[in-house]
């Protein structure tokens, strides 16, 4: 028997890749398309939002904080995928990564799509999203840790192993 220990499975990298590259291609659609995807959808969102207001949801929330909310949604799986895509130890550069891209979506609207409209709360909001997703993914992934940490204690004690 040697210490060595088996090879490291590449299935998380290969799957987050995908996932990320997937994902990350719908959001630079949805960033990039040449006009704003509301555009011709004005009515419809006014009847969603009387419907908010109609169940609960405070007349404040309007189309701004609508908005506001969708980019936040838009950027929590990235944070998620982002940052299980990395190692561990270096899981907060889902922090920067995120929004970086965000600064790079908006800088893109600014200079090369005329009828799109970069802002700060875009950034802000995406960024939140980013932050979200990353505290789920270290959350899920210290949930998985603790397990596996029982799993194995338990099993070393069966064996009779433990000292």
């Amino acid at each position: 028997m040697t210490d060595q220990e088996p090879p490291k499975s590449r299935v998380r990298q290969q799957l987050g890749l995908t996932l990320v590259l997937a994902y990350g291609t719908i959001v630079l659609l949805a960033t990039m398309w040449p006009t704003p995807l509301d555009q011709g959808f004005e009515s419809s969102i006014t009847k969603l939002l009387d419907v908010l207001h109609r169940n609960g949801v405070p007349e404040w929330f309007g189309y701004n904080k609508l908005e506001f909310s969708a980019n936040v949604l838009m950027f929590v799986p990235l944070g998620f995928l982002v940052c299980m895509l990395l190692p561990v130890r270096v899981w907060w550069l889902a922090l920067v990564i995120c929004p970086g891209m965000s600064v790079a979506i908006e800088l893109t609207q600014a200079f090369a799509l005329s009828a799109r409209f970069a802002t700060v709360s875009d950034v802000a909001s995406n960024s939140v999203g980013a932050l979200i997703g990353a505290i789920i993914a270290v959350a899920l992934r210290a949930a998985i840790n603790q397990r596996d940490e029982k799993i194995i204690a338990r099993r070393i004690w069966e064996l009779g192993l433990a000292r």
